[in-house]
């Protein structure tokens, strides 16, 4: 994927060049920042194609950062990874939660990050190109990041866009929360904090749409189903 501009803020300079130097041999573009506001004004400056993001840094936290980036109406779009050396579920629960896209805990393998980064900009790539989903009053337009409810636009967080998205485009396949799980978080293996995450996120769409919320079925012990008729 040349071209593509990656953002690395690390506060380890001998992570940041491990970084930087297998990115550069893939041919993506790389910006670097050692502390957490240097790396923030960069992410909104330059609206890289993704950032990576360690949770410990100077000035300003990484969860800090991602919360801001997800809050922005215009870097909300701008996929983010997780690299730390903190690996407890409360931390992946709560960098997931915020918007990020994957999460990876040092030490790590930079072939496993680079594909990694390259499954999630697929992803968004996808995302750009998808055609509008309709059911019912609900229309969701995937390239303008839209959905509206009987023709009024309904404000989704970025997870909770993607969640729909997905079960709208399984056409009435049941999905499982593992599944969910990998495909709009980007994040799988985790029994543990499957549940909250993807649970909450339901619960929270569930809400915002109304009556259209029954499309959304809960099937017992395995996921969700997205009811087109």
């Amino acid at each position: 994927m040349p071209n593509e501009t990656i953002l690395v803020i690390e506060d380890e300079k001998n992570i940041l060049e491990l970084v930087k130097y297998n990115l550069e041999k893939e041919g993506f573009r790389v910006l670097t920042a050692l502390k957490g506001n240097a790396g923030l004004d960069m992410a909104l400056k330059e609206k890289p194609s993704l950032v990576i993001l360690d949770l410990m840094l100077p000035e300003i936290g990484g969860l800090d950062i991602c919360r801001i980036l997800k809050q922005n109406d215009k870097s909300r779009g701008i996929p983010l990874i997780m690299l730390t050396a903190k690996g407890t579920e409360a931390d992946k629960v709560v960098g997931l939660e915020l918007g990020a896209d994957d999460y990876m805990t040092k030490p790590f393998s930079p072939r496993e990050l680079i594909a990694r980064i390259k499954a999630v900009l697929r992803r968004v790539k996808d995302k750009s190109s998808a055609k509008v989903l309709k059911a019912g009053t609900l229309e969701l337009d995937a390239a303008k990041h839209e959905l509206r409810l009987k023709g009024k636009p309904v404000e989704l967080t970025a997870k909770e866009f993607e969640l729909l998205k997905t079960l709208m485009e399984a056409s009435g396949r049941v999905l499982s929360r593992e599944f969910l799980l990998e495909r709009v978080w980007g994040y799988d293996h985790s029994v543990h904090i499957e549940t909250r995450t993807v649970d909450m996120h339901v619960g929270g769409l569930r809400k915002k749409i109304g009556k259209e919320s029954e499309r959304i079925v809960t099937v017992k012990s395995v996921g969700y189903r997205f009811d087109e008729e």
